[in-house]
Parts: C-alpha cells; sequence; structure tokens
C-alpha cells in the first residue's frame, strides 16, 4: 500500500449511478453531500449523476487519462466499471464510493461506509492491487453464478418496473417464483485440463475463494490470491433448493449438505447445450454466447483502499 498526496489541480471525475440503492433514495441531496465530502478532503470534483447503462464509457473516457476516478453505486457498477478500466489501459485508480445497496467490494477493502472519510482515503492516496475475473471479455470484482440467480434478478427487475416496488421487497415474489420451479442446468467444465459433467441450479465463480463456514458465507478472506473459486450447488428439490436459499441468505450455508463440487482454477471453460446463458455478474445479468471461458486476472485493477487492509 502506497500513502501520498493527490493534487488539487485537477477535479477527480465522479461518476455516480442515480438508480443505485443509496443514490436514488438520496437523489435530492448527492450531489451536495458529494461536493461538501472532498471539499472537505481538500478536493474538487467533477461529478456526473447518470444511468447505469452509460457508466462503461463514461469510465472509460476517463480512465484513458489515468489518475483517479471515482464511482458511486452498487458491486454491479463497480464491476462494470472495473472492466471499462482494465479496457482503457488500466492505469486509472478506482475509488469506490460505497452507494449500493450491500456494498460487498468496499467492506472487504476496508472502506468506511461515509464517503467524507473515503474521500479522506483519496486524498491520502491509500491504493491497493486487487485481482478482477473475467468471462468472455466481462470483467467482475465479487463472482459471476449461471442458474437460478441470473433468473431471480431478471424477474427482480420485472417486479420493479411492473409494480414499482423497492429492490428488497421485489426479491421476495422473484425468489419465490424462481426458486419453486428451479430447472437443473448441464454444464460440462474443463478446469486446467480436467474435464468433468455436473447438473446443477447453480454455478457459481468467485473472484478469489469465498469462506463457506457459518457466519462468514460471502466473505472472501483474499483478493489477490489470482485464483477462481468454483462451487457447484447440489441438485435439489424445490422445498430443498427454498431452504438452502434461505440458509445461504442468513449465513448458514452448509459444505457438505449444498455444494456437489468444489475447486479453485486459474481459468475454465463451460460448455452448455444452449447458444447463449444468462450470467450474473456482480448482481447485473449479461447474456453471453457459449462456450464460456473465465479466467482469474491477477492484480489487474488498483484501487482505494482502507489503510489498514
Amino acid at each position: 500500500m502506497r500513502f501520498g498526496t493527490v493534487t488539487t489541480r485537477k477535479p477527480i471525475p465522479v461518476f455516480v449511478n442515480r438508480h443505485g440503492g443509496t443514490a436514488r433514495a438520496r437523489a435530492k441531496t448527492i450531489a451536495k453531500e458529494l461536493e461538501e465530502a472532498f471539499d472537505a478532503a481538500g478536493l474538487r470534483i467533477d461529478l456526473h449523476l447518470i444511468d447505469g447503462k452509460a457508466m462503461g464509457e463514461a469510465v472509460s473516457n476517463a480512465a484513458k487519462a489515468g489518475g483517479i476516478v471515482a464511482v458511486g453505486g452498487g458491486d454491479g457498477t463497480l464491476g462494470c466499471a472495473a472492466g471499462a478500466i482494465l479496457k482503457a489501459g488500466g492505469k486509472a485508480i478506482l475509488a469506490p464510493l460505497p452507494l449500493g445497496t450491500r456494498n460487498h467490494l468496499a467492506r472487504e477493502l476496508g472502506l468506511p461506509m461515509d464517503v467524507a472519510e473515503v474521500a479522506k482515503l483519496i486524498a491520502a492516496r491509500s491504493t491497493r492491487k486487487i485481482d478482477l475475473g473475467e468471462v468472455n471479455g466481462h470483467s467482475f470484482v465479487n463472482n459471476a453464478s449461471i442458474g437460478f440467480y441470473p433468473e431471480m434478478v431478471r424477474r427482480r427487475e420485472a417486479e420493479q418496473e411492473a409494480r414499482g416496488l423497492p429492490k428488497w421487497l421485489a426479491n421476495l415474489p422473484a425468489a419465490w417464483g424462481v426458486l419453486k420451479r428451479a430447472r437443473h442446468h448441464r454444464l460440462r467444465l474443463r478446469i486446467e485440463g480436467r474435464e468433468q459433467e455436473v447438473r446443477t441450479p447453480l454455478l457459481f465463480v468467485g473472484n478469489n475463494r469465498y469462506a463457506l463456514e457459518t457466519g462468514k458465507v460471502g466473505v472472501r478472506e483474499s483478493l489477490e490470491d489470482g485464483r477462481l473459486s468454483i462451487y457447484a450447488v447440489d441438485r435439489k428439490t424445490s422445498p430443498a433448493m427454498i431452504g438452502f436459499a434461505l440458509r445461504t441468505m442468513i449465513g448458514r450455508a452448509d459444505v457438505d449438505r449444498d455444494f456437489a463440487e468444489l475447486g479453485e482454477a486459474d481459468e475454465m471453460e463451460v460448455r452448455m447445450h444452449a447458444r447463449s446463458v444468462d450470467v450474473a455478474l456482480d448482481g447485473e445479468v449479461v447474456r453471453l454466447r457459449g462456450p464460456l471461458r473465465f479466467k482469474a486476472l491477477p492484480k489487474a485493477l488498483t484501487v482505494i483502499a482502507g489503510k489498514d487492509m
């Protein structure tokens, strides 16, 4: 980790997904809050409140100049920004602003949930290099998945649009609709030269290894091991799938009971019968043509991180 002083001569580009959890909830005040937070840290900003779909291009254009690019939104927004920085040459530093719903990456980087405190870390240039995962040219900072989770995200978005429900509430009918008739995917995996076939309702690929111990599901001990972790959920009946989902949400997933396959790899290929499949990347769903080629990108991204990391 390095510490230094950020010049204030040039404003820091700040891009915020205006439809993200925190930004949407504080739509009337978020611009003023950000201006004041960075000003208190001795920094000037060039603020842009934009749609999530425009994030990739906006970040890529700003990243070509190098320096720090601050991005506010959920983990899907940060994953998109990370990929944009990589495609722009990888020289820019990503400063995650915790303006999403769960802020998994920001928490694992040791960042405070107060934007004013994050601005101080940006001013101190507290940086760290972390790994990225990639599948067919699309980057992810946390994880990617195939199966019932991407389907649930699609349903949740439909519920939000049709009924105007908040994200957390739309999760309930979406989860019930998917899990009660979750189908199993027959996938052929090629992991570092070794082939195996799995039939699973959910294939999960983590950027680094996720802890599966009770109370720690969804947490990584490292963001720089340079490996992908691969989990295939065991085949289950619909009631059992609902039980698995509930156990996972409260941090009580059981390795022996819930996961049929576990492994780690630098790269992996996934083939399926369909020509294309929905893949959730950090919670954002994209349709990708097969085969799916996953790979780890060790220390590909420089980020602002907590000083104690």
